[in-house]
């Protein structure tokens, strides 16, 4: 694989990286002023160098509209890890030695005269550290600039340079409907090739997401049991304690269905419904959840107000705190439709999955923060227990994706006593009392795999546009129809809108509450 040196230790063939140091590089990240690169971007990169995770050579060009020297840049960045990096304030020494390969460049984006600046300081740099002519360009940009940087990075010769290595990652939103992201691939394709392109979802960086193929694939106890026969319906949650707060301008354009369905939990509802790949290299398993994608049952129009539920929170309270409705906020209209609640019901229609029904669900000031996925089997035949048989409940087995990392299963245990009664019992695993390593980061995780070349948590462009064209009719049918029920339609710090409970009722189910 392209990108990598050594090993620290040893694996057996075919399996995985666990620990790899990246090749000498320079990540450039556009649009380094904004709160991406002080809240995540810097704080992920000095983790990864205390770790030992990057070579001495390793660099950093910020490139902004504001002016700044480079020894400004690196107070800010120094601030910015002192104050965000979940390890605490940085090392005097690794930070010394990390921040000597930080710089900046002040310049328009969109100007040409910026990108022949940055050619010069990239050719200095290679020069004084060693990086070879290897490159990360991070897009941290507004979407409306994704297009002009490209293209100014082609027309400066540094998308494909003669040595070395070159690869760009894009933030999302990835478009916003497939229109607009059928054309956003047209113009990186135009510059770069696709195995340069890296689409990142921060979200496939959180541990339990990656698990989700290792308790399937590694466990013999559950893979057997993991399709049509055994599992009645699996539910997909993303729920936000937080309400917009001053975010309303950006979710006016956005809504649940775009922010969060869309990327999020289309990529994971593909991680748990993936057939085994071929190998744990990346197309192999990034080719899985593409044949999932392309599985999916299409929604018809005449469906949508049966299989799509939307919602729009009014004033309640969460955590015991006033909230304010979605109308009200800053930036938001105060007659808008846009929905801050969403949730799908989708078939895969393929061997393992026919007539399993997935449930994917998002919203905003729900009673807490949670995301999870969770797997309903089939109800045991209540023959033996007749007269228990009101105290069977079906076996659920939870993925915690967020918060409380790990795994737990619901199964019925007898009670002591003369009598049958049957009482639901839990096992639970949880990541931080299992392992005495503290999970990484996951913008640590992605960064870092980018530089390895391994694009396995990284979305490919057909798998991006396949998942606009799974949703784009309903965000259209969204725009040009009313609600149901008038907006809004579910008071903040609760679980939602009445649609989504009959929508789960008419199947004979119910969301859990988790």
């Amino acid at each position: 694989m392209s990108g990598t040196i050594t090993l620290e230790n040893p694996l057996q063939e075919g399996s995985r990286r666990i620990e790899w140091v990246a090749e000498p590089c320079v990540v450039v990240i556009f649009g380094a002023s904004g709160d991406l690169t002080k809240r995540k971007l810097l704080p992920a990169l000095y983790n990864l160098a205390d770790q030992h995770l990057l070579s001495p050579g390793f660099s950093v060009v910020g490139f902004a509209r504001t002016e700044k020297s480079h020894e400004v840049f690196r107070d800010e960045m120094r601030e910015s890890v002192d104050r965000f990096s979940e390890t605490g304030p940085a090392n005097k020494d690794v930070w010394d030695s990390f921040a000597q390969g930080l710089f900046y460049i002040s310049a328009d984006p969109r100007s040409a005269e910026g990108y022949a600046k940055l050619s010069d300081l990239l050719a200095q740099i290679d020069r004084e550290r060693g990086t070879a002519g290897n490159r990360v360009f991070y897009l941290s940009t507004p979407p409306s600039l994704y297009g002009p940087i490209i293209a100014q990075l082609g027309a400066a010769g540094l998308a494909k340079p003669a040595t070395g290595w070159t690869r760009i990652i894009i933030e999302k939103p990835f478009g916003k409907d497939l229109d607009t992201a059928v054309a956003l691939n047209k113009e990186v394709a135009a510059v770069f090739d696709e195995e340069q392109v890296y689409r990142i979802d921060h979200y496939l960086g959180k541990e339990t997401v990656q698990n989700i193929m290792v308790h399937r694939f590694s466990n013999g106890i559950f893979e057997p049991l993991w399709n049509r026969q055994y599992i009645d319906h699996i539910q997909i949650t993303a729920a936000e304690a937080v309400s917009v707060e001053d975010r309303g301008g950006y979710y006016e354009e956005a809504g649940a269905l775009r922010d969060m369905i869309q990327n999020h939990l289309l990529q994971v509802f593909t991680l748990v419904a993936m057939e085994p790949p071929v190998s744990m290299d990346s197309e192999s398993i990034r080719d899985e959840k593409n044949k999932v994608m392309m599985a999916v049952r299409p929604i018809k129009i005449e469906e949508i107000d049966r299989v799509a539920v939307r919602g729009q929170y009014g004033a309640g309270s969460v955590g015991g705190k006033p909230v304010i409705a979605y109308r009200s906020a800053k930036g938001v209209n105060p007659e808008s439709n846009t929905e801050t609640y969403a949730a799908l019901k989708l078939y895969i229609d393929n061997w393992r999955w026919a007539d399993v029904p997935f449930y994917l669900r998002s919203g905003k000031s729900m009673p807490r923060r949670v995301s999870e996925v969770a797997i309903q089997f089939k109800r045991a035949p209540h023959m033996l227990f007749k007269g228990a048989a009101n105290q069977l409940e079906p076996n659920v087995m939870v993925l915690r994706i967020q918060p409380d990392e790990g795994i737990s299963l619901k199964f019925g245990a007898k009670q002591p006593g003369q009598a049958v009664r049957i009482r639901q019992v839990n096992m639970d695993f949880e990541y931080g009392t299992s392992f005495a390593r503290k999970s990484p980061e996951a913008y640590e995780r992605l960064l870092l795999d980018c530089m390895l070349g391994d694009a396995t948590l990284f979305a490919r462009r057909d798998m991006v546009e396949r998942g606009w064209a799974l949703i784009t009719p309903i965000l259209e049918y969204w725009k040009n129809t009313k609600p149901i029920n008038p907006f809004p339609n579910y008071e903040a710090g609760t679980w939602g809108p009445r649609e989504a409970d009959e929508m789960m009722e008419r199947d004979g189910r119910r969301w859990r509450r988790p």
